[in-house]
């Protein structure tokens, strides 16, 4: 537990005030409609998006878990989420201007403008309420456990005292403002928590236990943790670390802010921009942001932890009114801040809580989104107000909040939950791709690999099937082919379902063909079809997928060179840092060429 100072008082203070008052200032606007509450009017610039996508997964269990991924595998286990780069420039560089042309308010309403009939309305309505509530709630009870957790390590706080008032503020600010609330605290709250991990990480590695960045590298607890790469002489972590997220993972898994094709409060932002240009900035300058600036302050307090907090005994032994239930190594950040001076202590804490308020209070509008458009006004009442759809808005605002908060009173640590989320999204993710651009996915394609994957998961992971196998001592499989064998299952199940069901009719498919125009192979049999009858439903454009393709190669290229150029550069490796810093260059300069390709095809 540390004593704050006034100084320290003062500089959180201030910041309360100024989240609160930005949701006052645009309450009355955000207020006027729904469009206004949960989209902004769609005048939002690149931007201004972008800085709040970053700010939105710039959460306080973000840290959490890269310190127990780092304590637990090494730096190198960071490629479980690393590998997330190629999902996002999937969507910046192929669905982001999709997304923003099919105009629609949420993502889920997407379903009854792709697919039609009963099928369809379920499919929105179920997704609405899984998506809305159940995921939602669970991954908004994951921040606030680290909440929790922060507060109990260095404000000596009960669980339910953090809760409370990491919440009430939050959801205060979250039901007034609305979107345009929440995306304007983001610019705020993103610079206020990147100074507060940058300064953190800079003080702590030179605290006397540490012994500044040179001691840091050669220390025994450390120097095992360092390589970017995994070992490649150890199988096991190849295969899990590397292979799985880079071969599969990416494209397979469903999780929130890596969402293949695009969804969630992603496809939000995205739909709330100016136009498909905007969606398109929005969403390259937030991977940018998200991969190659913010992973290495995170990481460095991480392997100055391993000095301070070798084990979990040293960390019980130094906060002793740690729950046992609470105790995993996701503890050590917030165990590291416990050494900060005053003032750094002060504009951390309030780092921590802008941290936390970004991602809670767009958990919470994307939700409470899904739950007026997809389904109050589809299933309860058509016909609502505008005012009255902003005022369930406020409501289930609230009510989301109240749910993860008791959620986050039974969890125990970051990285268990984030497993968890992988493995009960393994095998959807190849539709969300695919639907764009091949004709023959259906409403059964996603509700039987939802439904697959779901219960692939809850046998695995919770019933003896799963021990026998994939048990780690004596089971059939190593245990990492879980994920894998998951994806090929749920994957085999949708197929055969696919073809098995009778396709979409065709003029909804024409529809949204003429409309979004995503082109490619896999409509030629509906663009035929199309003209056969005197119906033009194609334009004149080239498809700009193989220029997409060839962009999120090069943006990969240069995202990773940038982040690992700066790792080098840390551990003191200046030559490797000097050559990855020219390849980055080099990828810069084609891709802003290849870049002008893609914009001449949206434009």
């Amino acid at each position: 537990m540390v004593e704050l100072s006034s100084l320290d008082y003062f500089l959180i203070i201030i910041f309360f005030t100024i989240t609160l008052s930005i949701g006052l200032l645009v309450s009355k606007k955000s207020g006027k409609n729904s469009s206004e509450y949960f989209l902004s009017g769609r005048t939002m610039p690149w931007w201004l998006l972008g800085i709040s996508m970053v700010a939105t997964t710039f959460s306080t269990d973000t840290p959490n878990l890269v310190t127990d991924i780092v304590r637990s595998n090494g730096v190198s286990g960071n490629w479980v989420w690393w590998a997330f780069l190629i999902t996002g420039l999937l969507t910046v560089f192929v669905y982001a201007k999709l997304w923003r042309k099919s105009n629609v308010n949420t993502d889920i309403e997407f379903y009854e403008f792709r697919y039609s009939g009963k099928a369809a309305s379920f499919l929105r309505k179920f997704r609405a309420l899984y998506l809305g509530v159940i995921f939602n709630v669970i991954t908004m009870s994951s921040v606030t456990l680290a909440a929790i957790k922060i507060g109990g390590i260095m404000l000596g706080l009960e669980p339910w005292e953090t809760v409370i008032s990491a919440g009430l503020i939050t959801v205060i600010f979250s039901a007034l403002g609305g979107f345009k609330g929440v995306v304007y605290t983001d610019f705020i709250l993103f610079f206020t928590a990147m100074a507060g991990a940058i300064g953190a990480a800079y003080y702590l590695i030179n605290i006397p236990e540490v012994g500044g960045i040179d001691a840091l590298m050669v220390n025994e607890n450390v120097s095992s943790k360092l390589n970017i790469l995994p070992d490649f002489n150890d199988n096991k972590a190849i295969i899990t670390l590397l292979v799985i997220p880079l071969a599969v993972q990416w494209w397979s898994s469903w999780y929130p802010g890596a969402e293949p094709g695009g969804g969630g409060y992603i496809a939000q932002r995205m739909l709330a921009a100016k136009d498909e240009n905007h969606a398109i900035g929005a969403t390259f300058f937030f991977n940018i942001m998200h991969y190659a600036l913010r992973p290495w302050p995170w990481i460095l307090v991480a392997l100055a932890s391993l000095v301070v907090f070798p084990d979990l005994s040293s960390i019980q032994e130094a906060f002793p009114n740690i729950s046992a239930d609470k105790l995993g190594h996701d503890l050590a950040y917030s165990a590291m801040l416990t050494k900060l001076p005053s003032g750094l202590l002060g504009l951390v804490l309030a780092s921590l809580v802008a941290a936390y308020m970004s991602t809670i209070s767009t958990q919470l509008n994307w939700g409470s989104s899904y739950i007026v458009y997809d389904f109050y006004k589809q299933q309860v009442n058509p016909n609502a107000s505008e005012k009255k759809l902003v005022a369930i808005g406020r409501l289930s605002t609230i009510s989301l909040m109240i749910l993860s908060a008791l959620l986050a009173l039974l969890l125990q640590n970051a990285l268990q939950l984030f497993d968890a989320l992988l493995m009960f999204g393994a095998g959807t993710g190849l539709i969300f791709i695919l639907r764009w651009f091949w004709w023959r996915i259906n409403a059964w394609s996603e509700i039987t690999a939802m439904f697959a994957s779901g219960i692939v998961t809850i046998l695995f992971k919770f019933t003896y099937i799963g021990d026998y196998l994939f048990n780690h001592d004596n089971g059939i499989f190593h245990d990492y082919y879980e994920y894998p064998i998951s994806v090929l299952i749920t994957t085999v199940i949708w197929i055969t379902a696919t073809f098995t069901t009778k396709p979409e009719n065709k003029e909804t498919m024409q529809s949204f063909y003429k409309k979004i125009q995503p082109g490619g192979p896999g409509w030629k049999k509906i663009v035929s079809e199309a003209k056969a009858e005197g119906i033009d439903i194609e334009d004149s454009k080239k498809w700009s997928v193989p220029s997409g393709i060839l962009a999120i190669l090069l943006g990969c290229i240069l995202i990773y060179s940038c982040m690992f150029a700066t790792g080098y550069y840390i551990y003191g490796k200046y030559i490797n840092s000097v050559l990855l810093g020219a390849i980055a260059i080099i990828s810069a300069y084609l891709l802003k060429n290849t870049w002008k390709k893609i914009k001449e095809n949206v434009l």
